[in-house]
């Protein structure tokens, strides 16, 4: 068992990231008895759920001609413009049926803002705008956090970059996440997080 200053945080595994969603990320249903398995190790377990309204701003639709997984400047900067997924109260948005949810104390919903998206568990997109995850873990007294989840290379990685840049010491455990790896972006996101003083196991 971890010490009670160490939680673990479980990112987006969520049926539209799973094989079958409307952004599958390949294998992300094979985290899931991973993830199950290190629940028991944690005394704080904490849930992440991408809960969009269906006229967000990120998804392609929302923008007529424009191209799923295009770029497009947001007053927030670029943004990868998405098919679109987990829809409030929708089966796509809700969590991978085998997931363990029992163990966790709290479940932070992000991205449920029209204007900003929100890849990060403690910031939406525009860097400032909290979720209340930070808030919440100094509450319960946790310096590390483990994160785990979907997808390694975008709402796992921007979450440890952030964690780190809050002062919690951050490992990703490789074998319970799935990337996406648009465009080069889990080298990316190795390379940006690494430097930050994340760790990879």
């Amino acid at each position: 068992m971890h010490p009670k200053t160490h939680a673990l945080l479980v990112i987006d595994v969520q049926n539209d990231f799973c094989p079958g969603g409307n952004l599958a990320v390949a294998g992300g249903d094979q985290v899931v008895a991973r993830i199950n398995s290190l629940m028991s190790e944690f005394h704080t377990v904490v849930l992440t759920q991408d809960w969009h309204p269906a006229d967000h701003s990120s998804f392609a639709e929302s923008h007529p001609g424009a191209a799923a997984f295009s770029i497009l400047e947001m007053p927030y900067g670029p943004q990868v413009l998405w098919p679109k997924h987990c829809i409030q109260g929708s089966a796509g948005a809700a969590f991978h049926q085998d997931l363990r949810t029992d163990p966790a104390q709290i479940i932070i919903r992000k991205g449920f803002r029209a204007a900003v998206d929100s890849y990060s568990a403690f910031f939406e997109n525009d860097h400032t705008t909290a979720t209340g995850l930070e808030g919440y873990l100094r509450d319960r007294g946790i310096e590390k956090l483990t994160l785990v989840g979907l997808a390694t290379d975008f709402c796992v990685a921007y979450s440890a970059l952030d964690a780190a840049r809050l002062g919690f010491g951050v490992t990703i455990l490789q074998d319970a996440c799935r990337a996406i790896d648009l465009d080069d972006s889990l080298a990316q996101a190795k390379q940006q997080t690494s430097t930050a003083g994340v760790i990879w196991a």
